[in-house]
């Protein structure tokens, strides 16, 4: 697959949100999302990227943005991470990899010299039509939600 650029059609997919109702990306049609991959709920620079999107959560609603989390963690490691951090948007698990295959987030990283195969942070900022208005591949995981607004603005 090519790998996704700005203008293209944001592939959909299928989720059960946190409260058990099954969703569709093109639910979100008519308004702007902010769809974040991260690698995995509890960990320092997941927690840091949560709780940024979670304290500009508001401000990023008056824009008129949804937010979405995508990792492979299972449901369970969602339900208790949402709760722990008081997350107040959707997470979704991608345990088969399929969304994060179609994203391109699913790759080769390397850490402490270490190669292996994970999730490489990205945030997609989708239009109102469902087409992807920006690609954020250096997330700044202190503070995602102002750099979003940063993007939107250029």
């Amino acid at each position: 697959m090519d790998k996704l650029k700005t203008g293209d059609p944001a592939p959909g997919f299928t989720f059960t949100d946190h409260s058990g109702i099954t969703r569709s990306l093109s639910d979100y049609l008519g308004k702007k999302v902010i769809l974040y991959f991260y690698p995995k709920d509890n960990t320092p620079g997941c927690t840091l990227e949560a709780c940024s999107l979670r304290d500009g959560y508001d401000e990023l609603r008056e824009k008129g943005f949804e937010v979405i989390g995508v990792s492979a963690d299972p449901p369970k490691s969602h339900e208790g991470f949402r709760a722990k951090f008081n997350l107040p948007f959707a997470l979704v698990s991608d345990t088969d990899k399929t969304v994060l295959k179609d994203y391109g987030v699913w790759g080769e990283k390397k850490f402490m010299g270490r190669q292996f195969m994970g999730i490489i942070r990205t945030t997609f900022i989708i239009d109102e039509q469902g087409r992807i208005q920006r690609i954020i591949e250096k997330v700044n995981t202190k503070d995602h939600a102002k750099q979003v607004m940063e993007e939107m603005e250029k």
